[in-house]
């Protein structure tokens, strides 16, 4: 009888334990999925923040020598952008605590088994919430940056045009002339200065034309270096199994760094001609 009590306390507490590591699963599976859903919200949002941004420049671009700013730009459009930025403020929020509570997971008991595959998951949630962190930032201030600077050329836009059309032709025969002459000086300035600024309009819309498409690169360039690590770890463990492929896979590790070498001394003096082409 006391035989059968003991097998009971300890079959109740197996099952217990069994029930503890299924809910603790079932919890680590909740917050990934969570982490995923967030993850692809804000890389949604962030593309379309980056397009309204870029459709701000050109808009303001097009409209600069007839309108103002705020003309071109309507108080729907700021609010959007007021929007779509606390919306994304929120997402990231929202993904720092997933990944803090993912974080918390790790440091229990029950979970050290399987510790070094959580924290590799964990760190790669880490990554991409860094990512989107620095990307949503720098868009946001290079947006900034841009609407600070179509202030500033709007308002000496307007000057010129208030000096343009303050002036009068009424005096006499000589302040005409010396009206005409010192409003044909203006005029070349005033054009000088406009084909200026439309010069450099065109150079900020190739940049962020050129930002667009590096951002799509770093996306895919990031979703295949998931599945490089994944594919990596698989040939490491076939490796470790036959010698004869990891001799294999120590060629093909030289022969990728030669590559790699390669690819950055090509990236590098293409980066030296573009800039120096830029400042030239």
């Amino acid at each position: 009888m006391r035989f059968a009590t003991v097998a009971f306390f300890f079959t109740a507490d197996d099952d217990m334990s069994t029930t503890n590591m299924a809910t603790s699963s079932d919890y680590w599976e909740d917050l990934r999925k969570q982490a995923r859903q967030l993850e692809n919200e804000l890389d949604l949002k962030l593309v379309s923040f980056s397009k309204l941004c870029t459709s701000y420049s050109s808009s303001s671009s097009r409209d600069q020598r007839t309108r103002d700013r705020s003309d071109s730009i309507g108080p729907s459009q700021d609010n959007m952008l007021v929007a779509m930025t606390t919306e994304l403020e929120q997402l990231l929020a929202n993904l720092t605590a997933v990944n803090d509570k993912m974080a918390e997971y790790t440091n229990t008991p029950g979970a050290s088994s399987h510790n070094a595959a959580l924290m590799h998951t964990l760190q790669r949630h880490r990554d991409i919430l860094q990512d989107y962190t620095h990307e949503f930032h720098k868009t946001k201030s290079n947006f900034f940056s841009l609407r600070e600077r179509e202030d500033l050329l709007g308002s000496v836009h307007r000057d010129i045009e208030d000096e343009r059309c303050g002036r009068t032709v009424k005096g006499e025969e000589q302040q005409k002339r010396s009206y005409k002459s010192s409003s044909g000086v203006n005029n070349r300035r005033t054009e000088l200065f406009l084909k200026e600024h439309e010069h450099l309009r065109n150079s900020d819309s190739l940049i962020d034309n050129a930002i667009s498409i590096a951002m799509a690169t770093k996306e895919n360039i990031t979703f295949q270096r998931g599945m490089l690590k994944s594919i990596q770890t698989r040939v490491t463990t076939l490796a470790n199994r036959f010698p004869a492929i990891n001799s294999l896979i120590q060629k093909i590790n030289l022969r990728k760094r030669r590559d790699s070498l390669i690819l950055g001394g090509v990236i590098g003096v293409c980066t030296i001609l573009l800039l120096l082409y830029t400042f030239h």
